[in-house]
Formats: C-alpha cells, sequence, structure tokens
C-alpha cells in the first residue's frame, strides 16, 4: 500500500509560498509515495487550489504519486475544466490521480451560485463531456485541439461514500474508487472496498485519514470516522487495518507539516 499524506489541510491557518513549493519536495525526499489536495471553496479556511497545487508539485518533484481527493466537478464548466486538465495532465503524467465527485457540502456551491441539489446531474453529464473533449472530438462545435500527450486523459477515481451507483461506474467506467475515512468506519470502508473488487479492477484509495501521534488513543468502536489520532504503536496497527483490507493507496491528513512530524508519521509504515 503506498502511503500518501495532504499536507495543505493542517490546523496552520496559514499557507505560505514556502509550504506550497518546498513542502512538496519534503514529502518526496522523507520516502512518501503521494501528496494530495483537497478542493473547497468559502469555508471556514482557504486551501491552496488543487490544481494549481498539484501542477507545482509536479514541477518540483520527480517520483511521487499526485492526487485531489475530492475535486468537486460540478463546481466548474465541463468544457473550461477540461482545458484546465489538459495543462495540469501535461504536468504531471501518469503519477496523477485526478478524484473526483459531486461534491458534500452545500456552502461550496452556494459559494459560486451552483444548484447543490443537481450536482450528481451534472457529474454524470461532465465527465463523458471532457472524456471526448481530450480525445479530440468535437462537443457542441467546441475542439479543444488536445495535444497528443494528453488524448487519453486523466486517470480518473471516483470519490463516493459507499454508494450503491458510483462505485460500481468507478470500477467499470474509470480508473478506480476514493474512500473517505472521515465520517465513515472501518467496517464501512471494507464493505465497499469489496463491493468494488467485485465489480472490476482498479486503484483504491482509502482518503480523508486524520493522523496526530500526539493525540491520546480512544477506541474506534466509539467513533464517527477512521482515523489515525492515536499513539504511535496504535496508528501502525490502524495502517496494518487499512493495508490488509487491500487498498492501493491511503492518504493521511496531517494535523502539523513539519519535517519531525512528518518523518514520524513515514516510520509508521517501516
Amino acid at each position: 500500500m503506498k502511503i500518501g499524506v495532504c499536507i495543505s489541510l493542517t490546523e496552520e491557518q496559514a499557507i505560505s509560498r514556502e509550504k506550497l513549493v518546498e513542502g512538496p519536495k519534503m514529502v518526496e525526499r522523507l520516502g512518501f509515495d503521494g501528496l494530495w489536495f483537497f478542493d473547497t471553496i468559502g469555508r471556514a479556511r482557504a486551501l491552496p487550489d488543487p490544481l494549481i497545487g498539484v501542477s507545482v508539485a509536479a514541477s518540483v518533484t520527480e517520483r511521487i504519486t499526485l492526487g485531489t481527493c475530492i475535486y468537486q466537478v460540478p463546481l466548474r464548466n465541463p468544457v473550461e475544466l477540461a482545458h484546465r486538465m489538459m495543462t495540469v495532465n501535461l504536468l504531471a503524467g501518469d503519477r496523477l490521480l485526478w478524484g473526483v465527485g459531486a461534491g458534500s457540502t452545500q456552502d461550496d456551491f452556494s459559494a459560486v451560485g451552483e444548484d447543490y441539489e443537481g450536482r450528481f446531474k451534472k457529474l454524470r453529464a461532465a465527465l463523458p463531456t471532457m472524456r471526448q473533449l481530450w480525445a479530440g472530438d468535437t462537443v457542441d462545435g467546441t475542439n479543444l485541439q488536445p495535444w497528443p500527450e494528453v488524448r487519453k486523459g486523466p486517470k480518473i477515481l471516483i470519490g463516493s461514500w459507499a454508494g450503491s451507483i458510483w462505485i460500481p461506474r468507478a470500477a467499470k467506467e474509470f480508473d478506480g474508487w476514493i474512500a473517505s475515512g472521515h465520517y465513515t468506519n472501518i467496517d464501512t470502508m471494507k464493505e465497499g472496498l469489496e463491493r468494488f473488487r467485485g465489480e472490476g479492477v482498479g486503484t483504491a484509495v482509502a482518503a480523508n485519514i486524520r493522523v496526530d501521534l500526539t493525540k491520546p488513543t480512544t477506541d474506534l468502536a466509539g467513533m464517527q470516522g477512521f482515523t489515525l489520532e492515536c499513539d504511535a504503536d496504535e496508528a501502525k496497527r490502524r495502517l496494518d487495518m487499512v493495508r490488509d483490507a487491500g487498498f492501493d493507496h491511503i492518504v493521511l491528513v496531517v494535523n502539523e507539516a513539519s519535517e519531525e512530524n512528518l518523518t514520524a508519521i513515514r516510520a509508521l509504515a517501516e
């Protein structure tokens, strides 16, 4: 199982240029397998634009996977988004895992004047439209003239809360499935993974799993979500639970992005 981190969603409110540019270099140097970015607009704290974050990271690293979990496609115009993704894909290449979804927070949609209730319909329509545009097809009179390197489009992973409709689609039509540990226990994540594996092949990601090795250990049975907010020994045990379940990637949301803390987190997998 590959170990990835999100370093932008920390307890620190400010995002500095150093964190955005030097942070990816440190993540790669410390031996992590991936760096992931979240997508929010107009919530309590400002996060870097995930596509710019991926682009910057792609330019300063060579090895690590670069992903989004989850990019809210219905917040954007699909033609304009397809055009932007061509550049992101050109920079990140096969290292890019574009995790997408319909979104789950009303505030993001209110901020840009989009219809929250119609988000799933818009997602269903946008994904094939973008794939057609990347392939060089003309859609409603528009042809983006994609460069040869990006004509296949990025790898698309579907983020879903163990949904009955989107997990089969993630396995059959796309490149993978992303589960979230934020409000989901490990048993629900396992059940979703079993259904995903039963429908086809693809990459399975356990994302949005918070890690804080300074917090006291509490019983998982009493927790709303699945976290590694506990001592190091228990965190290793929980990391093994995700690995043993069969996930290909895990995305840990760190509480503090110092080199000392990241080194301790990376040691959990050794």
